[in-house]
Parts: C-alpha cells; structure tokens; sequence
C-alpha cells in the first residue's frame, strides 16, 4: 500500500481508489522461501545482479518491491498476497540464467499508497499527512507525499476547511513520490518538528537503523530499516525508485507523514501493506531527495 490519502468525501476517483490505503490491509508478515546454505554462500556480480533486478521491473508485477541486500548480495523481491506464482514464475523467467540470485519474501496485504510533521492536512476531497516543514531563503513549504499532492491545489488544516495552509507548488509521483506546498497563510505557525521532537537535518538512514513514523491516522509507531534503494511495484504504471524500506505499520490518511529519529528527517511515508493492530511494510520516500529537488532547507 502507499500508505494512503484517506477516502475522499465526493466519492472515490480512479486516482482516489488507488491512493486511498484500503481498509482490509492485513497485517505483514514476512517470510523467505527455503534457501540452503549453498545459496547464501553464493555470490554474484554486479552483472547478474543488475539483470536480475531488471527482469523484476520489465515484469511490471503489481505489488512487488525489490532491492540488491549488500549483506547476501542478492535481489530480494518482495510480494504482497495479490501476487501469484505464475507472476512470480514470470519474473524469474525473464531473468533466465540471473534467476538463481533472486530471493523471494512474502507479506501478507497489498501495497498501496497511504498522508509540526505527522499532523494531518486536508485537499479538497482527501487528507494525508504533513511530512516535514521546510524553507527557502524566506519562503516557508512543507514537504509531504506526491501521490497527496497530484491534482490538489489549496491545503487546509481542517476537514471543514476554513483554515488554509497553502497551495501545492510542486509535485512528482510516480518514479518518485514528494510533494512541495508553499504556505500562504501568514498566521499559521510552521515550526521545526515532528510533534515534539525538534528535527534540525535530512539524512539517510543505515539499513537496521530504529525510525519513528508520524501519521495523523494512527499517531508514532516505531520499527527499524530493513532496505534501501527498495523499488515498489503499485500497479497501475505507478512504479517508484529509491526507497526506505521498514518494518513500521501506517494506515490510510498517514500517507506524507514523517518518517525520522531523534534531530534528523529520513522520510515521507508513501506506502505498503498491514496495519498498526498487527504490524507491517511500509516504503518511504528519502526526504532529502525533495530538499535537493526544491533546494530547501529542513527547518
């Protein structure tokens, strides 16, 4: 799931339905197929490595994410419970020889997109979740999901939408998936935090690393980074690059949201399966690649 954009008011566009995290997500379990020990001694080259990570994309199998592991040197491709073994079949078909260096896990529930950092934020028939707040020179943004921001135009703080916040100034989903709103409205307060938690930087995390999720939905869960680089499959053509992958639950509305531990940002929720009664998978989009885009500063 993306984590999501909650349901829209007006009824449910095509775009709606597939950013809205949908409410029988279950929760993810995960779980590696057999493997012997021959196969985790194996190593391959960078080569076979890429061949094979490229057989997953130009298998275009909605629902899957895949990422090379540095620690076994092999692409590990992850399904939701939507992908059959005929399409797993058809990735490892297209990898022909590279196949052997593909590990495949399972999670149950389907990825989907999911919206001070973590408070929610209203577009006109949606609501996902701030992420962090951001500034250029003397003009203040802040930085949420871009699956939020295609097609919103004004930002309120409310569903009644009587305060607004600002109108979206950029936006790139999918390949990517952040979003940039400028603030308009000078009486609201736009300071450096996550909640409480001052955020001072943007960095990247290391791969078992303890983050923290925001999310105006379900409020912060922890979890820790299992992946990066991690591409995710959302079906639809809506394929992104380049994410953190975790073991954090969200649920719809937390889409957006701030990803991050202790002073520094490390992303904006964008989507996965499960939920925060059982647990899931959830992808982030690095936060510090929308500041290099926009050329903000977190703060």
């Amino acid at each position: 799931m993306r984590i999501k954009r909650t349901t829209p008011r007006n009824g449910m566009s095509r775009r709606n339905r597939l950013i809205a995290v949908t409410t029988g997500l279950v929760a993810a379990a995960a779980f590696a197929v057999p493997s012997a020990n021959a196969e985790t001694a194996r190593t391959y080259d960078a080569v076979t490595l890429a061949k094979a990570s490229n057989s997953v994309l130009d298998s275009d199998v909605a629902g899957t994410a895949w990422t090379v592991d540095p620690a076994t040197n092999r692409v590990v491709v992850t399904a939701d419970s939507t992908v059959s073994q005929a399409e797993i079949n058809k990735i490892k078909k297209a990898a022909g020889n590279s196949a052997e260096a593909i590990t495949i896990k399972h999670v149950k529930g389907a990825f989907k997109p999911l919206i001070s950092g973590g408070d929610a934020i209203y577009a006109s028939s949606w609501r996902c979740s701030l992420g962090f707040n951001a500034h250029s020179g003397s003009t203040y943004y802040f930085v949420t999901a871009g699956h939020c921001t295609n097609g919103a135009g004004t930002w309120w703080s409310n569903s009644a939408h009587t305060t607004t916040l600002g109108t979206t100034a950029g936006s790139s989903f999918p390949t990517n998936d952040y979003g940039l709103v400028r603030y308009t409205n000078t009486g609201v307060s736009h300071p450096s935090t996550v909640g409480s938690q001052t955020i001072t930087s943007a960095a990247t995390p290391s791969v078992g690393t303890t983050v923290y999720r925001r999310g105006s939905t379900t409020g912060t869960h922890s979890g820790r980074v299992t992946a990066l680089n991690a591409t995710v499959n959302y079906g639809g053509g809506d394929i992104v690059y380049g994410m953190i992958q975790t073991t954090v639950c969200a649920e719809p509305g937390d889409s957006g949201g701030s990803l991050y531990a202790g002073t520094t940002a490390y992303g904006l929720t964008s989507g996965g399966s499960g939920n925060c009664t059982s647990g899931g998978t959830t992808f982030f989009q690095p936060v510090t690649e929308a500041l290099n885009a926009y050329g903000l500063t977190i703060g």
